[in-house]
């Protein structure tokens, strides 16, 4: 007796078609934002870790004025990344892990918390004592972590939002 179901189709095409659907949708609802505040910017659309990554970036370098999408510490931009995951929600039925950019700030803080992970490494590394770090959102607490993990060290994530901070240990 043979099988008569259809193939499947690979998994790694159908998540790949979910991520570029998530970017697309997305898109569509940070461009109609962007005419409602008035703001000049571009979407750029990428795969990035898994997950769709969406920034906006602005054609003038000199223009500031999509910073104001970022805030004081990334503030409007992490609430801004969640409104953004559930206009993707609403439309896909499925929970968004989308991340989003405005202006190279995340490139430039995760830029910034690589260099923290660094320092934090070394400390352990010379101490033999677990390092915890300040307090930082999940966003900053991931970067912090594969930052760790490639330096073949291990770290957890300790406490409470909003005091949810990460510890490096000794490997």
């Amino acid at each position: 007796m043979t099988s008569t179901q259809p193939d499947a189709a690979p998994v790694e095409t159908t998540g790949m078609k979910r991520l570029e659907e998530e970017g697309e949708i997305a898109a569509d609802y940070l461009e109609e934002l962007l005419d409602i505040a008035d703001l000049d910017g571009d979407i750029d659309i990428d795969i990035d870790h898994g997950r769709a990554a969406v920034e906006i970036v602005s054609e003038d370098p000199a223009d500031r004025s999509l910073s104001r999408l970022a805030g004081h510490d990334g503030e409007v931009l992490d609430a801004l990344q969640e409104l953004t995951r559930l206009a993707v929600q609403a439309k896909t039925g499925e929970r968004s892990r989308l991340m989003l950019d405005v202006a190279g700030y995340r490139a430039g803080r995760r830029a910034e918390l690589v260099a923290v992970a660094e320092e934090a490494i070394a400390r352990v590394k010379e101490s033999g004592a677990a390092v915890a770090l300040d307090a930082m959102n999940p966003f900053e607490r991931k970067v912090v972590h594969d930052a760790v993990a490639a330096a073949g060290m291990s770290s957890d994530s300790d406490g409470v939002e909003p005091n949810r901070h990460v510890v490096i240990r000794p490997a």
